[in-house]
This record gives C-alpha cells, sequence and structure tokens, in this order.
C-alpha cells in the first residue's frame, strides 16, 4: 500500500512539474516587409508643424485621413497586420515630429493572436510610457478597441469577441487616465444596440465601409478632440 502511494505521489508530482513548466507562447512578431516598407515610408517624410497622427493597424492605415481632415496636419501611420509590439518598436518616429496629438488605436491583432489581455496591456503601457517621456506636450488619445459583428468574422478572427474587447478597453481606459491621456470610446459611433459592429459599417466583421470613418471622425469633432 505504502508502495502505490508513493508511485502516485511520483507521478502526480511531475504531471504539476509539468504545468508548472509549460509556458504559453506569445506570438510577438511584427516586422515583415510591409511593416518595414511602412516604416521606411514614414521615416522618408518631412515633419509638419502640429502633426495630428493616427497610429494602428489595418483599420488606421485604411482610413483615409487627409481627405476626412482637410487643411489639417494629419499623418497615417497605420500599418495593416501591426500589434502592440509593433507599434512599441517605431513610436519613436511617430515622436520625432513632436506632434500635436496621437490617436492610437491598437490591440485587435493581438487579441487575434490569442495574446492575454493582461499581456496586451502591459505592452500598451510601455508605449504609453514612451509617449509621455519621448514627447511630453504631445495631446494622446487612446481609442478603444473597435467592437466586431461576431456573426460576420472569418474563423481566423475566432479568438477576438467582444467580451475580450471590453476587457482590454477597460485596462486601456485605467493607463490612460494614468498617463494624464484621453481615453476614446469609438463604439458608440459605430455599434448597435447589443454592442455589435453594425453590419453597414463593416464589410467583414472588423474593418470598416468607407461611411464609418466619417461617422468616427464625426465622434472625434463632436466630443472636441478635433
Amino acid at each position: 500500500m505504502k508502495r502505490y502511494f508513493v508511485l502516485m505521489g511520483v507521478v502526480m508530482g511531475t504531471c504539476f512539474g509539468a504545468m508548472a513548466q509549460e509556458k504559453v507562447v506569445i506570438d510577438s512578431s511584427y516586422n515583415n516587409g510591409h511593416y518595414q516598407h511602412r516604416l521606411e515610408f514614414f521615416r522618408s517624410m518631412p515633419d509638419q508643424k502640429k502633426e495630428i497622427a493616427f497610429v494602428g493597424n489595418s483599420i488606421t492605415e485604411m482610413g483615409e485621413w487627409q481627405e476626412l481632415l482637410p487643411g489639417k496636419p494629419v499623418v497615417n501611420r497605420g500599418i495593416s497586420g501591426d500589434v502592440t509590439y509593433g507599434v512599441l518598436a517605431r513610436i519613436d518616429e511617430v515622436l520625432s515630429s513632436r506632434p500635436a496629438k496621437i490617436f492610437i488605436l491598437s490591440g485587435v491583432n493581438d487579441l487575434k493572436r490569442g495574446i492575454p489581455v493582461d499581456t496586451v496591456a502591459a505592452t500598451f503601457e510601455r508605449i504609453l510610457v514612451k509617449m509621455k517621456t519621448g514627447s511630453p506636450k504631445t495631446k494622446v488619445y487612446v481609442e478603444g478597441v473597435l467592437p466586431v459583428n461576431e456573426g460576420m468574422l472569418a474563423a481566423q478572427y475566432k479568438k477576438v469577441t467582444n467580451t475580450v474587447i471590453a476587457a482590454l478597453n477597460e485596462r486601456l481606459k485605467v493607463l490612460a487616465a494614468k498617463y494624464g491621456y484621453t481615453y476614446v470610446d469609438l463604439a458608440p459611433a459605430v455599434a448597435d444596440e447589443n454592442g455589435q459592429l453594425k453590419k453597414e459599417n463593416t464589410q467583414d466583421g472588423l474593418h470598416l465601409w468607407p461611411a464609418a470613418y466619417i461617422k468616427w471622425v464625426q465622434l472625434l469633432k463632436d466630443q472636441g478632440h478635433l
């Protein structure tokens, strides 16, 4: 009997040890060809006075910001497929012009990869720290991750749910306040009464149709951010 319990103890100890050693594998890659091409383009462009920079992923890159905001020194610093790690690596380029304002929207591609909310928030905080130290006079607007239309999403986005997005946005809201920045909830401009991205605003449940960008900018104007 004693031998039995000793054997069970060894087996259970081995199992728990293996579980303790198991680590969550996080895909933090970002430096692909498109990223390099966009970053090289950003670096080659002359700085403008009092720049207004829109920073983010494909949702930002697809925005026609200069046409949406004519007459304003707007720059598009979106890179399709980018994650918070990529933004962190390139934010110095954005800060080099000492922009008047930065609107940052990032995190959904991290969630797509299954990166935990805590990890995404921690990386996002590192971005905010860089902003605060690199260009302390810049007004920063932390935009909440847009809701998705879960019924329209492709299988590759199955890890992206509005519940997870809401959890991340709560963290972003706290971080914005911590560093004296403004948190902007974009959902009222594009979501339905159930919190889903309206079908009329999206082509695939995630990316936006042009009309949605108009609503986005109007919300920013209505709240006095532009």
